[in-house]
């Protein structure tokens, strides 16, 4: 849990995304120099979306990162909770099953999906443990899950550098291209209070989920971590 999630009440974190609903996207590709899509492709290449699989999207923000499930056959439901966002994703992408929902007390049954995804979210739970077990008790036995975050780069000089970019530059480029640069202030403090990698997979396992393995990319900024429930 981080300390910008624990100064933020729910309901604050949601209006928050509700304003930047409209740029969000194009404020995710320029502040990070395009590197999100790969990052996000990488993403589809773990979860490995089978046609007719149920995979539960959580965090999908406007869909953006939904849409390579379609494609690849499987029945995606992009969740978020957020409404601006869900407003926008619908107004862009109508053929996906948009679902309003709480990351923490997910609206879907025991067992419903094969797969559980979430992209850039985790860090705004105010408590990830609890959103962990959510995600194990709506994925089937067997079923995989796959968390792409924001982490902790692994050379140290990069790390002083990144750290110099999110605190200063980072915001100044949001005052750009943002309708709400404030929020990238936010974003860049929970980036820097999440847990690193190791940090992380522990919390994983200890919500109840399999052995955990990860991969970085961008030298770290970014890690994946994928799970199967055992």
């Amino acid at each position: 849990m981080s300390r910008a999630s624990l100064d933020k009440k729910p309901q604050d974190v949601a209006k928050m995304f509700d304003e930047v609903a409209k740029r969000y996207d194009i404020t995710n590709d320029v502040l990070s120099l395009g590197q999100d899509r790969r990052w996000r492709g990488k993403v589809v290449e773990m979860v490995a979306p089978q046609p007719g699989e149920r995979i539960l999207d959580l965090a999908a923000g406007t869909g953006t990162s939904s849409e390579p499930f379609a494609k690849a056959g499987a029945i995606v439901v992009p969740c978020d909770f957020s409404q601006g966002m869900l407003n926008v994703g619908k107004a862009d992408r109508p053929d996906l099953a948009f679902t309003a929902g709480d990351g923490m007390k997910l609206p879907f049954g025991d067992e419903s999906f094969d797969a559980v995804t979430i992209s850039f979210g985790l860090r705004n739970f105010v408590n990830t443990a609890t959103g962990l077990r959510e995600m194990l008790r709506v994925t089937k036995t067997g079923g995989r899950l796959v968390v792409c975050e924001f982490s902790q780069p692994t050379w140290a000089p990069f790390r002083t550098l990144y750290s110099n970019y999110l605190m200063k530059a980072l915001p100044s480029i949001a005052t750009k291209v943002s309708s709400d640069p404030e929020s990238y202030v936010y974003l860049a403090e929970s980036i820097q209070d999440w847990p690193d990698q190791r940090a992380l997979a522990e919390i994983i396992v200890d919500a109840g989920w399999g052995r955990v393995e990860w991969k970085n990319l961008s030298g770290g900024i970014v890690a994946l971590h994928h799970s199967v429930k055992r």
